[in-house]
């Protein structure tokens, strides 16, 4: 099973790079202090220095004179991590609804599918700007304003997947062999839909980078957090004098947002066995 998936997923040449990519993010984070030494928020070097300019200062200096490169380095663990944490929260919520309201139908469905709605009909973007506004900028409240916006997808997937699969003859196998409701979904039909919610799972961590990133460019990320979007927001103003303070967070995103999509089709080609059959 194992090397079925690995085949289908590296057939995807940019779900393989993406991968790459990943690795080297996640590297990049764990060994942040010995890439990095300097800390982001402390004056190392003269302000607007140019990459390379100084002495151990690769890419250059802000507007303050810290470590552009430290900076981007502890960014990387605190937006991975608000994409990750954000991300688990909302399908914690997003599988819970969609699976009772896919599984026992009828009038629980529909008032579960007009919940969802609601979230649906405003905004995700303005819905986490004000739910920052009111909680006050953390990673905390970032986190539970990405989760809340971004769980309704998740619950119509979850749905649709176990409005197909309770139908299926395990599932009324198990219900005759006497087994409770959540053990049926728990371990029925919830394995049996997996495949496309860690799909949708690997997108929704871009997605709440990006999130992340457009909160901290409005000055709405955690103050005492270093962050890309905190970089990027804070070097808007000097962009003439200083390109590189916006153009290497800026990369990292790009780079990091590009690659989870990437592996997200690979996912998608590696869990789908249809396709073995396009490939031949």
């Amino acid at each position: 099973m194992k090397s079925k998936f690995w085949r289908r997923f590296s057939r995807n040449k940019g779900a393989v790079f993406g991968l790459i990519v990943l690795m080297l993010v996640a590297l990049v984070t764990a060994l942040g202090p010995f890439i990095a030494q300097n800390n982001p928020w402390d004056m190392v070097g003269t302000p607007f220095a140019a990459p390379m300019a100084e002495q151990g200062l690769l890419l250059g200096t802000d507007t303050m004179g810290r470590d552009i490169l430290s900076g981007i380095v502890t960014g990387a663990r605190v937006s991975l991590l608000i994409g990750v944490v954000s991300t688990v929260v909302s399908l914690l919520i997003g599988v819970s609804i969609g699976a009772v309201s896919g599984y026992f139908g009828g009038w629980i469905d529909a008032t579960l599918m007009r919940f969802t709605e609601l979230f649906q009909a405003i905004p995700s973007f303005a819905l986490a700007i004000v739910l920052v506004a009111i909680f006050q900028p953390s990673v905390q409240s970032i986190v539970t304003a990405i989760a809340i916006v971004s769980w309704p997808p998740v619950a119509r997937l979850v749905r649709s997947e176990f409005l197909t699969l309770r139908q299926r003859d395990f599932v009324a196998a198990a219900q005759l062999a006497g087994q409770s409701t959540p053990r049926i979904i728990l371990t029925q039909i919830l394995p049996n839909a997996a495949s496309p919610i860690v799909v949708m799972a690997s997108l929704m961590v871009a997605t709440a980078i990006l999130l992340e990133s457009s909160l901290s460019f409005l000055g709405l990320g955690d103050p005492n957090q270093m962050s890309w979007g905190y970089m990027v927001g804070s070097a808007r103003t000097v962009l003439r004098q200083a390109w590189w303070m916006a153009v290497f967070p800026g990369v990292a995103i790009l780079l990091t947002v590009l690659a989870l999509n990437l592996v997200g089709e690979g996912l998608n080609d590696g869990l789908n066995a249809r396709a073995d059959g396009r490939g031949k």
